[in-house]
């Protein structure tokens, strides 16, 4: 059993004319955190009420064993009083101060003795250092987020919370910024929360997260295990897939393939680069696994598996989604409901699993 210093716990109602929020939270106080839901779900307010920003917000806020508000007890700790850094979409750095000037101000907050996250440090985690006297009208998208992220850690924070950081930024800035905050992740013993509605961000920083809806809490459970539950909203869909965690194997130069180890066996990805070794992690979307019930012998696809079926749901009137056991790693596919008759599959069915696209998560 986890001890509470080792956790945070959020028990917040907090009613709104259209809306109404009612949380019991409790999410390990140590990694990331995803608030996963679609929008008007309640992962800001929930965020928010976290923060000492929802002053109507009831309930009770322990942060790994400190408390931080508890109504029947009269504690509230306004949010200037809880150490706790915060990144919205928008970066809301000071315009008239260079990026250093914004990271000092950060810092002015955390008395010496209680700064466990140097300037020196927060600057090198975000790789701004070439930043510093750049003011920020002068910076791009990306790099006003990686100098907001980098002042929250100025401020030594004992939690850190992101409302969809990455919202406002196109593509090419997201796969710019994620590295950094899988380096915080890795470097820093700061507990994250972090709110998104995208599923390959929350895969690919996240290990717990909490699902919501309409302002209730619907379950909570690693990435992996929440994508593929059928009775879950997350499992379905044109979009529904399971993300993959590789070893990259080798590389084949003469075609210019990538082969990469996972539990259910190999797979080999064209044009991709990656060192013998290294992790790496994939997605796989249901809508690009088809079902057989003999090895291919002839395919242009290059991937395919020996998977087992768990269970079968109806995802629309015309298909199911097929929840799959390949060799301990679960996988989706999303088939008509008329080939899932003509191939009689059930709960048990043993299947050839074809996979016709795999996308690398950089």
């Amino acid at each position: 059993m986890k001890r509470a210093k080792d956790q945070l716990h959020a028990r917040f109602t907090l009613q709104r004319a259209a809306f109404s929020l009612d949380v019991d939270l409790h999410m390990p106080g140590k990694g990331v955190t995803a608030l996963f839901g679609p929008s008007g779900s309640g992962k800001t307010s929930c965020l928010r009420a976290i923060a000492g920003l929802e002053p109507d917000a009831r309930g009770k806020l322990v942060v790994n064993g400190n408390v931080w508000q508890d109504d029947d007890a009269g504690i509230f700790l306004p949010t200037h009083q809880r150490p706790l850094g915060y990144v919205s979409q928008d970066a809301a750095l000071f315009a008239h101060l260079t990026v250093r000037g914004n990271l000092e101000y950060g810092m002015k907050r955390v008395p010496v003795s209680q700064r466990r996250v140097s300037l020196a440090q927060a600057i090198n985690l975000l790789g701004i250092e070439n930043l510093q006297e750049r003011m920020p009208a002068n910076l791009s998208g990306g790099e006003r987020q990686r100098v907001a992220i980098a002042r929250a850690l100025a401020v030594s924070p004992a939690l850190l919370l992101m409302d969809e950081p990455l919202a406002a930024l196109d593509v090419q800035r997201k796969d710019e910024i994620l590295p950094y905050l899988e380096k915080l992740q890795q470097e820093l013993d700061i507990p994250l929360l972090y709110v998104s509605h995208a599923p390959d961000e929350v895969a690919r920083l996240a290990h717990h997260m909490v699902l919501l809806d309409q302002g209730r809490h619907i379950a909570s459970g690693s990435p992996t295990d929440l994508m593929t539950r059928l009775d879950l909203p997350l499992a379905h869909g044109d979009g529904a897939g399971v993300i993959v965690a590789t070893t990259v194997e080798g590389r084949d130069a003469a075609y210019d393939l990538i082969t990469l180890r996972f539990a259910g066996g190999l797979i080999r990805l064209p044009s991709a680069s990656g060192n013998t070794g290294a992790k790496v992690r994939v997605r796989i979307q249901a809508r690009d696994v088809s079902l057989l019930l003999q090895p291919p012998k002839d395919s242009s696809i290059l991937n395919s598996f020996a998977a087992q079926v768990i269970e079968i749901a109806a995802d629309s009137p015309g298909q199911v989604m097929i929840a799959l056991d390949c060799s301990g790693q679960r996988l989706l596919a999303r088939i008509t409901r008329q080939s899932c008759d003509l191939l009689q599959l059930r709960a048990g069915s043993n299947v050839v699993a074809q996979i016709k696209g795999v996308a690398l998560l950089k």
